[in-house]
């Protein structure tokens, strides 16, 4: 098939007729853009209403009742507490491929967010484009359910809360998201402002980093700031622990191995003339290989227990898996990439390099084979250029159709097509 070479644009209807698509993905590009209002209000909707992890309840309910609308089978909510599942079975037998969306947001101000679908939570604010993510999947849904004579087989979506460190994908599998059916491989997609929309980023392999969050206490000894010699003193510990741990990056760990270990907030101390006998370091550790991130996590222990006894004082440390490597089987990848090139044009869809930010999405890779990619949502002209987890986050909505095209294609090729 001739490969689409100029730049997409989400709405165009030059794009939608384009003859290089199959009657099949011309159905689905028309299906999409006629739609893009919806997914927009829906978008802006989930934005002006964001819920933190495991709270999703009204977010989880609007997904309910639009999927129970579609006409979708056995759907299932409270799973994790907030998540939801559904099935499309195909008018014809076939494997099961599984769709994911996330639905969480995150504790972050939006008060200086000008834009008329800013939050109405206090606090809490959609700065990850999960409002994007779960209202595309829901697009993906309709368009499935319409074709779903012609489909080979079962999707599966699953609609997941607590994304962001609450380790809900894995809760999801733990109250039995990925049986009765179990899918044979599951898709992921993830906005991202790196990329210009209209592009599609992806890496076979090792894409994104594990995740861990760890909290560090130091405990030593109270004693007036005018005499600390009578005293063990946790500042002081802290600031050395802070400094021992960067060498761990920089003289323990091979320069070819990628590690990133970072001490996010200290916290210690109550007056000024007080030798403080506490004090807490939270931070995080990411790494692309899981022996790496053992070793990191054992030269971590090495590194405080020789710093804090050597000064007389002593810590504990506990460590919380927030996600796995984010690990795309290759073999999904390389049947997979041609969908996305067919669909976008060759030249919008990149190989990058792997990225140290961290996706629970991996949770599922460990049970199945799964692929995870970035759709590009970056416009300068619209000022869609503001990294993820920021108060000033937002996307370009031109990425809604793009996504819903490329995850439904990407399913439908699959099921026609599955890993062997």
């Amino acid at each position: 098939m001739q490969m689409q070479r100029r730049d997409f644009i989400a709405t165009s209807a030059a794009a939608v007729a384009s003859a290089s698509l199959s009657p099949r993905d011309q159905a689905i590009a028309a299906s999409a853009a006629k739609l893009t209002p919806w997914l927009i209000e829906q978008r802006r909707d989930f934005h002006m209403y964001p819920e933190l992890m495991y709270q999703e309840v009204r977010t989880a309910k609007v997904v309910a009742d639009r999927l129970r609308k579609l006409g979708l089978e056995d759907i299932k909510t409270g799973i994790a507490k907030t998540g939801v599942t559904a099935l499309i079975k195909g008018g014809k037998p076939g494997p099961v491929v599984a769709l994911r969306a996330d639905m969480d947001a995150l504790p972050i101000d939006e008060s200086k967010f000008d834009k008329p679908y800013k939050s109405k939570n206090p606090g809490v604010k959609h700065a990850c484009g999960h409002d994007s993510h779960t209202t595309m999947l829901l697009g993906v849904a309709e368009i499935l359910q319409s074709m779903r004579a012609e489909i080979p087989g079962t999707v599966k979506f699953i609609f997941q809360p607590a994304e962001e460190g609450g380790r809900g994908a894995q809760k999801m599998i733990d109250e039995g998201a990925l049986e009765n059916p179990r899918p044979s491989a599951i898709f992921g997609q993830h906005v991202w402002p790196d990329a210009p929309t209209g592009h599609l980023h992806f890496t076979p392999g090792a894409f994104l980093a594990s995740g861990d969050f760890f909290t560090i206490t130091i405990k030593g000894k109270s004693a007036h700031g005018a005499r600390p010699e009578e005293g063990i003193d946790t500042v002081f510990i802290a600031s050395q622990c802070v400094s021992a741990l960067q060498a761990i990056r920089s003289r323990r760990i091979a320069t070819a191995d990628h590690m990133v270990l970072t001490i996010g907030s200290i916290n210690g101390g109550t007056a000024a003339n007080i030798i403080a006998d506490t004090v807490e370091l939270k931070g995080t550790l990411r790494t692309l290989n899981g022996k790496v991130r053992d070793q990191a996590v054992t030269l971590m222990h090495q590194t405080l227990d020789g710093v804090t006894k050597g000064l007389g004082g002593s810590y504990d440390m506990d460590i919380q898996t927030i996600g796995t490597v984010t690990y795309n089987e290759p073999k999904l990848v390389e049947q997979t990439v041609p969908t996305f090139r067919r669909i976008l044009g060759e030249k919008n869809v990149t190989q990058i390099g792997s990225q140290m930010v961290a996706e629970d999405f991996s949770f599922y890779q460990q049970v199945i084979p799964g692929f995870f990619y970035f759709v590009g949502i970056r416009n300068e002209a619209k000022g869609t250029i503001y990294p993820v987890h920021t108060p000033e986050f937002d996307i370009d909505e031109d990425v809604m159709p793009l996504g819903v095209k490329v995850m439904a294609s990407a399913a439908l090729d699959y099921l026609a097509n599955p890993l062997r």
